[in-house]
């Protein structure tokens, strides 16, 4: 297990992100990234909060933000080193950016990315 301090922790979830190909993340509109230290009633990684730019019909001006949370604890539990670590916030990255953008779970699996 990687020990990881919260502040650490979001500094490597800010980098990875600054990592990502621009194609990924110029469309991110109205979105936030935020990191807690573990779902309050379940064993997840990430998890996208929103509608998805494919359902959002009259999105506009005034509408709260998505949100796309990245959970601490089962990162650091599962990972082993500090670059097996970035690999799998780079993964959850990927994966609920995908939701943001209307790819589903199935779709993440026949990609594989999920």
């Amino acid at each position: 297990m990687v020990e990881m301090d919260p502040e650490a922790f979001e500094q490597l979830v800010t980098d990875v992100l600054d990592e990502l190909p621009d194609e990924m993340v110029e469309g991110l509109d109205n979105v936030v990234f935020l990191v807690e230290d573990a779902h309050p009633d379940e064993d997840l990684l990430g998890l996208y909060e929103g509608v998805a730019i494919t359902d959002r019909g009259n999105y506009g001006f005034g509408e709260l933000p998505d949100r796309i949370m990245v959970y601490r604890l089962p990162h650091i539990e599962t990972s082993e080193t500090l670059d097996e670590l970035r690999g799998e916030v780079r993964t959850t990255l990927v994966h609920e950016i995908a939701h943001f953008y209307g790819i589903d779970d199935a779709q993440l699996h026949q990609l594989g990315w999920a």
